[in-house]
């Protein structure tokens, strides 16, 4: 029987760790938060905040992975805390919004990003960047068919020439004379304040920006069975793979407000052509900064695109492992010892994604879903506790119960928020997730008659 080779080690986790997370968000999304919030101080504090947020839940998901560190993740999760129905859900919600259109967003920005730089800007644009996008898919995807291995190799490469690119901008911005510190107590009114019912909702509308910047840092957990001794190196990876990439978003924001004053960045936020840390660098180095730091969000986004395909493809595997996803899919490749056939199915998916809709109903789904789960994985831990006092937990979380309980609480505050002031993108997630329900009977009605029939033959 083919199986899964385990080549991934400590540092080669947490390195794909921050590739997961390091896209298009931090170098979008700073002008529409700037526009909804008016302050450059609430700005870097909702970076700040989500990836405090989002640090407890890789600290609460590293109990869950060091006790389940099989392929699959949440789904794995799920299946013991919730039973298999809930878990197929995740990983359905996982096929047909949350992961997928993470690789539809983050291959539409690269699109977006290269024609921008080669300065193409015709009629048919956006139907060049959906090539562009489609093509990206196409070709990440043929690497990660032949082996985990090159993948990883070239994810690697790729964040290291991330590290040292940050470290230049922040040289850049801090050296630029265009800088100044009183841009970081100015204030304008944000244009959010006219539209939400409230400060409350105009935090959490800029929050799904930030969170969006941070997506993909509990996507190791899928590659459980890929990694060398996954009970230790999986709690490492998610804690301090998470904690790089705070420091970097921090950074770069805090460049960000200290080079343009607010009012340029809620400008910006008004020309859809325009990324904000383009303009930042173009105004600290002039047109070879904005050069630069264009194949920087090239680099970055094809990276994460690349990380966002090798992980999530595992949960499909496992799903199809257990008879609930379509049977091929849990075809190991000989040679290759890649799931192939989940490889494949997530990238016709992701590329049926891209031409569907747009970057930025994409994302605000997708992280409306992922927190439901998110949620539910946090409960989880707390209901392991109490009815699984004994099992062992080769990691317990810090500062149990109040740090699993703090996450489960801004997660429902998160869903529930959403759901008040952008119910059409809440309500289409919801809706992609419970198209699942007629494959769930399905499948299930399947595989439970197999295991009669196994049941039978044994008798014989």
């Amino acid at each position: 029987m083919v199986k899964l080779d385990r080549t991934i080690d400590t540092r080669s986790a947490i390195l794909l760790v921050v590739s997961g997370i390091v896209g298009s968000g931090v170098f979008k999304k700073v002008a529409p938060m700037a526009a909804e919030l008016g302050s450059p101080l609430l700005v870097v504090a909702c970076w700040i905040a989500a990836g405090l947020v989002s640090l407890t839940g890789a600290l609460t998901y590293a109990e869950m992975a060091g006790m389940f560190p099989q392929s699959g993740g949440e789904y794995v999760y799920f299946k013991r805390v919730y039973g298999r129905l809930f878990a197929f859900l995740y990983g359905w919600g996982a096929f047909t919004v949350m992961r997928t259109a993470t690789i539809a967003a983050l291959s539409h920005i690269f699109g977006q990003s290269l024609l921008s730089l080669a300065g193409l800007h015709t009629e048919s644009t956006e139907f060049l960047v959906k090539c562009v996008a489609t093509g990206l898919i196409v070709f990440l995807s043929f690497i990660n068919y032949r082996g985990v291995t090159l993948a990883e190799g070239l994810s690697r490469a790729l964040i290291y020439i991330v590290f040292v690119a940050v470290a230049i901008i922040a040289v850049l911005g801090f050296s630029a004379e265009s800088g100044n510190l009183s841009n970081l107590t100015q204030s304008v009114q944000p244009s959010g304040t006219s539209i939400r019912s409230s400060i409350l909702g105009s935090l959490v509308a800029a929050s799904l920006g930030a969170f969006w910047g941070y997506e993909g840092w509990n996507q190791i957990g899928y590659i459980g069975e890929e990694i060398k001794n996954p009970q230790r190196n999986l709690p490492i990876a998610l804690g301090v793979g998470t904690s790089i990439v705070i420091a970097i978003y921090v950074l770069l924001n805090i460049v960000y407000v200290y080079v343009l004053p607010i009012d340029s960045l809620v400008q910006l936020a008004n020309m859809p052509g325009k990324i904000a840390a383009v303009e930042v660098v173009r105004q600290a180095a002039g047109w070879a900064g904005a050069t630069f730091i264009s194949i920087l969000i090239l680099i970055t986004t094809s990276n994460s695109t690349n990380a966002s395909i090798l992980m999530p493809a595992r949960v499909f595997y496992a799903m199809a492992r257990d008879g609930l996803f379509f049977k091929s899919a849990a075809v190991i490749h000989p040679r290759y010892k890649t799931p192939s056939v989940a490889i494949l199915l997530q990238s016709v998916w992701a590329a049926i994604l891209v031409w569907s809709g747009s970057f930025d109903q994409l994302t605000d789904m997708l992280v409306f879903a992922s927190f439901i789960f998110y949620g539910a994985t946090a409960l989880g831990v707390i209901l392991l506790r109490y009815k699984q006092p004994e099992r062992v937990r080769p990691y317990r979380v810090v500062g149990y119960p109040f740090v699993p309980a703090f996450f489960c609480i801004c997660c429902t505050l998160l869903v529930v928020t959403t759901l008040i002031n952008q119910p059409r993108e809440a309500l289409t997630g919801l809706g992609l997730i419970a198209t699942g329900l007629p494959f769930y009977w399905f499948w299930r009605k399947r595989t439970d008659e197999f295991n009669v029939e196994d049941v039978l033959l044994k008798e014989d």
